[in-house]
C-alpha cells in the first residue's frame, strides 16, 4: 500500500508504504479512488484537541505510526474475503467507517459508530490517503451509483453528520427557524440537507464573509456574521424573539456561545463542531429557558443509508469541492487548519 502518512505529528504527511494482507472472512479490500479531507483529520495530525483554559485532549497514543488518515473513502473492491458475498469485484463503493464491536448494547442497538470498543478507519486503523483500504466487514461497502463519487466520499462524514445533527432536533413546525453556525465542509453540507428535508434554507452564521456569500449562493435563508456586534440582536429580532434550534458546526466557544444565545424558550442546540474551549452556564438558566444541549457524532449505518438514498435521489445540493491529487494531502491539511478551504477538498488517488 502506497500512502500519505502522519510519521511524527504536527509534522508534514510523509510518501510511504505499508505491506498489506489477503482479506479473510467478510472482510474487504477497496482500492482508493478519492478521500475527502475532514478537519477531525487536522485534530489527529496535530495529536491532540483542545479542551480549553490551556488543556488538551492528547490522542498520539492511539495508533501506531506510521499512520494513514482519511475516512471519507469511496473506491472500488479489489479482493474480498471469501464470506464476502453482497459485493464484488470491481464495484464502486462508498465506505462507512465508523466501525463497532458489533456485541454491546451501544452496536445492538444500531449506534455501533458511539461504540467504546470499535475504531475508526483513518482514525484508529489506516484510513483513506492511500491507494487501497482495509475495510473489515462488506456491510460497510455500499453502492452509491447515481452519485459524483467526490460527494459520495464527503457523504461518508461530512454528509451524515449534517443529517444525523438535524434530525437531533426533531420534528420542525414551517415557522421553527433553524440556525447553523460555521458553513465550513460540514456547515454547507447542513445547508443542503436541511434544503432537502424540509424544502427551505437555515440561517447561517460565520466569521467569514466570502463563506456566508457562498452560504447565501447555496440558499441560506439569512446570513449573519458573527464578528459583527449587532449580529445578534438583528437575528433575534429577525426571528421574533430566537431559533428553535441551533446547530454548532464549529464547536469553539465563541461558536457555542452564539448558538446558545440566539435559541428562544425551550430552543435546543446541537454541538458538533470539535474545535476545542470550554463552555459555561448558570445552571438554573437550563430549567428557565427550558433548552435542551447536545452532542452529536457522525451518524449511525442506517443513517448513511438514509444519506446515500436522498442522493440517489438527486434532491442534496452539491457543495463547493476542491480535488487535489493525493500528494497535496499535507498542504490541504495545512489550508483547513488556517481557515483557507470553502466547501471540502477531495484527494484523488
Amino acid at each position: 500500500m502506497k500512502a500519505q502518512a502522519i510519521t511524527t505529528y504536527g509534522q508534514p504527511l510523509e510518501a510511504v508504504e505499508k505491506p498489506t494482507r489477503q482479506p479473510e472472512g467478510a472482510e474487504v479490500v477497496v482500492n482508493v479512488k478519492h478521500c475527502g479531507v475532514c478537519h477531525s483529520d487536522v485534530h489527529i495530525h496535530d495529536g491532540y484537541f483542545s479542551l480549553g483554559n490551556d488543556q488538551k485532549l492528547d490522542v498520539t497514543g492511539a495508533r501506531p505510526l506510521p499512520f494513514v488518515l482519511g475516512h471519507e473513502i469511496v473506491g472500488e473492491v479489489a479482493a474480498k474475503g471469501p464470506d464476502a458475498t453482497t459485493v464484488e469485484i470491481g464495484q464502486k463503493v462508498v465506505v462507512f467507517p465508523w466501525i463497532g464491536c458489533g456485541e454491546c448494547p451501544t452496536c445492538l442497538r444500531g449506534d455501533e459508530h458511539l461504540c467504546n470498543q470499535g475504531f475508526v478507519l483513518g482514525v484508529g486503523k489506516d484510513g483513506g490517503y492511500a491507494d487501497e483500504c482495509f475495510v473489515p466487514h462488506e456491510r460497510y461497502c455500499l453502492d452509491y451509483e447515481g452519485i459524483p463519487a467526490g460527494q459520495a466520499a464527503a457523504f461518508a462524514c461530512s454528509g451524515l453528520t449534517a443529517y444525523s445533527a438535524i434530525k437531533r432536533l426533531g420534528d420542525l413546525t414551517d415557522s421553527d427557524d433553524v440556525v447553523i453556525v460555521g458553513a465550513g465542509g460540514v456547515g454547507m453540507m447542513g445547508i443542503a440537507f436541511f434544503k432537502a428535508l424540509y424544502g427551505r434554507g437555515p440561517i447561517v452564521v460565520d466569521i467569514n464573509d466570502a463563506t456566508l456569500e457562498a452560504a447565501k449562493a447555496a440558499g441560506a435563508k439569512a446570513v449573519y456574521n458573527s464578528t459583527d456586534p449587532n449580529a445578534l440582536k438583528e437575528l433575534m429580532a429577525a426571528t421574533n424573539g430566537g431559533a428553535f434550534g441551533a446547530i454548532d458546526f464549529v464547536g469553539a466557544e465563541a461558536s457555542f456561545a452564539f448558538a446558545n444565545g440566539c435559541l428562544r424558550k425551550g430552543g435546543h442546540v446541537v454541538v458538533v463542531g470539535l474545535f476545542g474551549g470550554a463552555m459555561g452556564m448558570p445552571i438554573p438558566m437550563l430549567p428557565m429557558r427550558a433548552i435542551s444541549i447536545s452532542g452529536a457524532f457522525v451518524g449511525s449505518l442506517q443513517e448513511f443509508k438514509e444519506v446515500i438514498a436522498l442522493g440517489q435521489k438527486g434532491v442534496i445540493d452539491a457543495i463547493p469541492m476542491d480535488h487535489r491529487p493525493i500528494d497535496q494531502a499535507s498542504q490541504s491539511l495545512d489550508d483547513l487548519r488556517n481557515g483557507n478551504v470553502v466547501g471540502r477538498v477531495i484527494l484523488d488517488v
